[in-house]
């Protein structure tokens, strides 16, 4: 995963978020978006991703599981989570990057 700056995670994050408005009316979820980001932001174990992958769930080919996949990852990586203070893994990475960079 390449470092990118807090403006480009920000501009990502909302690339994102629309991606998954889209698919959510394609696939005809009753799940919204504050449903896929409270379920990345509070998750808890192991499974969590799948549930959020679940939300999508139509009976859908391969191909539309790849894309939801693929989706739901970046989702993942791009959103907040609780158990990193507020802030997305990709956050998470910059923070860890501009220490490198500090030594």
């Amino acid at each position: 995963m390449e470092t990118e700056s807090k403006q480009q995670i920000l501009e990502r994050r909302k690339e994102i978020e629309q991606e998954l408005t889209d698919m959510l009316k394609e696939t005809e979820s009753d799940f919204t978006l504050d449903h896929v980001r409270d379920a990345i932001f509070h998750e808890e174990d192991n499974d969590d991703t799948m549930k959020v992958v679940a939300m999508f769930d139509h009976g859908g080919d391969a191909s539309e599981l790849s894309n939801v996949l693929e989706l739901v990852t970046d989702a993942w990586n791009y959103f907040p989570h609780e158990v990193l203070g507020g802030i997305s893994p990709a956050e998470k990475l910059l923070e860890y990057q501009e220490k490198q960079n500090k030594k």
